[in-house]
């Protein structure tokens, strides 16, 4: 997550009422041609903690949700817990490699992965990484798993048939979120420097740097495989559209406040970012491969900064919670985060 985005939640004191559309005039209120998004129904989950991630297994049709020690999957169509990943610990990702059957789980306290059986959810086994594992991916091209450090600003990479590492990819900055090509390249946000880096997942070179401005650090990224373009949230409220064909910067658009997750729709053309610092979604439709434009920025709730896409049903699912006031500042922790309330945790579900 990336810190940024983290003090914006701070800031305004995090309400707890939906924010209203920065593109309409009043919530509800939608432009024309407006998508319709909004929150149908919440999954309230409670328990105690911080979250990041969340994931849709669309094979399995479960969504995978990190919280503080644990991971809780639920069943997507029913909306009902099924089970857990438990003695984690601070966990930030899931990725899922479903032609071996199994998961992977980023720890951020412990610097670690946990390798889980997809079916069972039971643990397999847990490799070391580098330091403070964030955003976590696997790459089916090259069956290897990508860990992002983000304190030791670089990658492990496990060979995912075994959970052996087998390389460290220095990417000279903090990564977060990563997506692939599925032809051998890994894009990946470097948030400390404004940027995108490449790497091969073969040879695990990092090919290139993208600079994204006017974008300033990047935290979401999302990718549109069909047209070759990255979309990436920036935390001053822009997102960058990027060829990646060849690097270029060829739009931005606007979005909300604390962005911390990007996903792309490739049967409705739509993407979203999800702005946990105001509480809105944007959803942005692809005119052209160059032009994309702000549809409307949907009322969701302060806090709700992450994001999951079931692309069979177009439904989104965003975390949040319920917060106190933050504690005094301390010269350790000079902006800290509000405390979340008990048994408030709770996951947004947005359709039309």
């Amino acid at each position: 997550m990336s810190r940024s985005a983290a003090l914006a939640v701070l800031v305004a004191g995090l309400a707890l009422a939906p924010s209203v559309p920065l593109h309409a005039a009043a919530p509800g209120a939608s432009t024309p041609g407006a998508s319709k998004y909004h929150v149908v129904k919440e999954i309230p989950l409670g328990g105690e903690g911080g979250w990041d991630y969340l994931t849709v297994d669309p094979a399995a049709r479960r969504l995978y949700v990190s919280h503080s020690t644990k991971v809780t999957v639920i069943d997507v169509d029913s909306g009902k817990p099924v089970g857990d990943v438990q003695n984690l610990s601070g966990v930030h990702g899931i990725a899922f490699a479903h032609d071996l059957g199994r998961g992977f789980i980023s720890n951020g306290r412990s610097s670690t992965v946990t390798i889980f059986d997809l079916k069972t959810l039971a643990p397999l086994g847990e490799a070391k990484t580098g330091e403070n594992p964030d955003a976590i991916l696997y790459d089916p091209y090259s069956s290897r798993v990508f860990a992002f450090n983000g304190r030791s600003k670089n990658a492990t990479v496990l060979d995912a048939k075994t959970g052996k590492v087998v390389g460290t990819v220095e990417l000279g900055g903090k990564p977060e979120f990563a997506t692939t090509d599925l032809k051998g390249r890994i894009f990946v946000n470097i948030e400390d420097r404004s940027e995108i880096a490449v790497i091969d997942a073969r040879s695990l070179a990092v090919k290139a740097h993208w600079p994204l401005k006017p974008c300033e650090e990047p935290s979401g990224m999302a990718i549109d495989r069909k047209h070759h373009r990255l979309l990436s949230g920036c935390d001053n409220k822009l997102a960058a559209v990027v060829n990646f064909d060849n690097g270029k910067v060829v739009t931005t658009v606007p979005i909300g406040e604390g962005v911390d997750a990007n996903a792309f729709d490739p049967a409705t053309g739509l993407g979203f970012s999800s702005n946990g610092g105001d509480g809105t979604l944007t959803v942005i439709r692809e005119e052209t491969p160059d032009r994309f434009s702000v549809v409307e920025n949907v009322p969701t709730r302060k806090g709700a900064r992450t994001m999951a896409l079931d692309e069979k049903t177009h439904t989104l699912f965003l975390p949040t919670a319920q917060f106190g006031p933050p504690p005094a500042p301390t010269a350790e922790q000079p902006h800290p985060r509000p405390a979340i309330l008990p048994d408030t945790f709770t996951i947004l579900v947005v359709g039309r």
